[in-house]
C-alpha cells in the first residue's frame, strides 16, 4: 500500500464544487471514478481544500491510497488521458503513509478577479466577476490592509450549522489592476467558508465608495456576517497554490488590538514541549485563544504545553476542561502544564 499526493487543477464551471454531494457532479467524484477505473481497485481521494461550486483551481492538493504497482510519478500522465479536459493532474508523487493534506501547516493563496469596465467581455465571463461601476483600487488597498494579520474573521464567514473557530491569519493581501482586470491576491493560514468571496464583495463596496476604507476595521470588530458586504460570485475565485511548511517555525507571534501572544516551538522536536506566553488578551477572547493556540502546538507535535498569562494569575482554572485540555499547576516551572483530557 502506498499513499500518492496529487496537484489538481480544474475549471470549476461545470462542477458543484470539490466535495461529493447529491445535487450534481463534483471534482472529487470524477477523480474517484477515474482513479478506480485506472487502478482497478476502489479509490477515495482526500482533498486539501473543498472549493465551492464554480470555483477554479490551479493547485489544489489531494491524496489517495493504492496497492497498484504503477509508479506514483507516472499516475498523473495515465490519469490525464482519462479525465475530462477541464480537470488535470499537474503532478503526482509518493508521500509518507500518514501524510494528510488538511493536517499540515501551509499557506494558501487565492486570487479573485474583477472585470471592471462598462461592457462585459464574453471570453472572461467564466473566470471573473463583472462590475460596471468604476472601482477605486487605491481605496480597496487601504481597506484590505486592515485584514492583514491574525483576526477573528467571523464577519467574513457564511454561517454554517456547526460551530467553527473563526480566527485566521492573512499574511498578505495585494490588489493589482492590469487594463480592466483587477486581481485581489490573498495569502493566509487558512480560510473560512466563503471568506475570500466575502472579502472581495466587501472591498468592491469600498472601491465603489459605499464604505470608507476604515469601515473594514469596524466590520472586523463587529464579528457579525451582516456587517460585511455581499458574497462575490464564485466564478471570479481561483485557488492558486498551497505551500506546505517544510520545517516547524521556532516561534509564532500573534498580535492585534484584542490579544498578543508568543508560542515557542523550538523544543517540540527535541523535548516534546512548547511554551505559550499570553502577553495580553481581552477576557472575551482569552479562553478561545488558550484553546486555539494550545491545540496548534499539540497538532505540531507538543506533548506538553506550558502556559504563562502575563496579565496575572487566576484566569486559567486548574482542573477545568478547556476544549480537549486540562491544566495542572507545575511547581517546578511556576507555569501551567496542559494535558489532554
Amino acid at each position: 500500500m502506498k499513499r500518492v499526493k496529487m496537484i489538481v487543477a480544474y475549471d470549476g464551471t461545470n462542477y458543484c464544487g470539490w466535495q461529493i454531494q447529491k445535487n450534481g457532479i463534483t471534482i472529487e467524484e470524477v477523480l474517484n471514478k477515474t482513479l478506480t477505473d485506472l487502478l482497478k481497485e476502489p479509490i477515495t481521494v482526500t482533498g486539501a481544500s473543498r472549493t465551492d461550486s464554480g470555483v477554479h483551481s490551479e493547485g489544489n492538493v489531494a491524496v489517495f491510497d493504492t496497492e497498484n504497482r504503477m509508479p506514483a510519478d507516472k499516475i498523473c500522465f495515465a490519469l490525464n488521458q482519462r479525465l475530462p479536459e477541464d480537470i488535470r493532474i499537474l503532478h503526482s508523487e509518493e508521500v509518507a503513509p500518514d501524510y494528510h493534506p488538511r493536517k499540515q501547516n501551509c499557506v494558501k493563496t487565492y486570487e479573485y478577479k474583477i472585470l471592471n469596465r462598462k461592457i462585459e467581455i464574453p471570453t472572461l465571463r467564466l473566470y471573473s466577476h463583472f462590475c460596471y461601476f468604476p472601482l477605486d483600487v487605491e481605496k480597496m488597498r487601504e481597506g484590505g490592509a486592515y485584514l492583514v494579520g491574525e483576526h477573528d474573521f467571523k464577519s467574513f464567514c457564511t454561517a454554517r450549522g456547526q460551530a467553527e473557530e473563526t480566527v485566521r491569519t492573512i499574511y498578505s493581501l495585494d490588489i493589482e489592476k492590469t487594463g480592466d482586470l483587477i486581481t485581489i491576491r490573498v495569502k493566509g493560514s487558512g480560510f473560512l467558508y466563503n471568506m475570500v468571496r466575502i472579502i472581495a464583495g466587501t472591498l468592491m463596496k469600498v472601491g465603489m465608495g459605499v464604505y470608507p476604507p476604515s469601515h473594514v476595521e469596524e466590520i472586523l470588530d463587529a464579528r457579525d456576517r451582516n456587517a460585511a458586504g455581499p458574497k462575490a460570485a464564485a466564478r471570479g475565485l481561483t485557488l492558486i497554490r498551497l505551500d506546505y511548511e517544510k520545517e516547524l517555525e521556532k516561534e509564532i507571534h500573534g498580535e492585534n488590538k484584542n490579544w498578543s501572544y508568543t508560542l515557542c516551538q523550538d523544543k517540540i522536536v527535541s523535548e516534546g514541549s512548547a511554551w505559550l506566553t499570553i502577553h495580553r488578551c481581552t477576557q472575551e477572547d482569552f479562553e478561545r485563544l488558550l484553546i486555539r493556540v494550545v491545540h496548534q502546538a499539540v497538532r505540531n507535535g507538543a506533548e506538553k504545553v506550558f502556559v504563562r498569562d502575563e496579565e496575572g494569575a487566576g484566569r486559567i482554572i486548574v482542573g477545568q476542561p478547556y476544549g480537549f485540555y486540562v491544566f495542572k499547576n507545575d511547581d517546578e516551572n511556576g507555569l501551567w502544564l496542559v494535558t489532554q483530557k
